[in-house]
């Protein structure tokens, strides 16, 4: 079994600033990539930025310039730091693991910005 724990979100301000962390723990032997979603009430939920075991990356354009998503590959972890926050940027953020066939989610954790 694979476990994804979040942590990081919170209420900030518009022009602010938050860092998501994602750690994976349990049976982990080869990533695919790591990523975020979000899902705003009433929206689908969508894809934020996603980062592969080569180390490319992918922004949703809304986000481009404003976050940025690494790993820590030792410690199956990844990060998404948003800065220049907005309103629209209010959602449950969720992590995504792909790994072989599987893909495995985490909890997620509530980013609420404030105009």
């Amino acid at each position: 079994q694979v476990q994804l724990v979040e942590s990081g979100g919170g209420l900030v301000q518009t022009g602010g600033s938050l860092r998501l962390s994602c750690a994976a723990s349990g049976s982990i032997f080869s990533i695919n990539a790591m990523g975020w979603y979000r899902r705003a009430p009433g929206k689908q939920r969508e894809l934020v930025a996603i980062i592969t075991s080569g180390g490319s990356t992918n922004y949703a354009d809304s986000v481009k310039g404003r976050f940025t998503i690494s790993r820590d590959k030792a410690k199956n972890t990844v990060y998404l730091q948003m800065n220049s926050l907005k309103p629209e940027d209010t959602a449950v953020y969720y992590c995504r693991l792909g790994m072989g066939w599987d893909v495995y989610w985490g909890q997620g954790t509530q980013v609420t910005v404030s105009s």
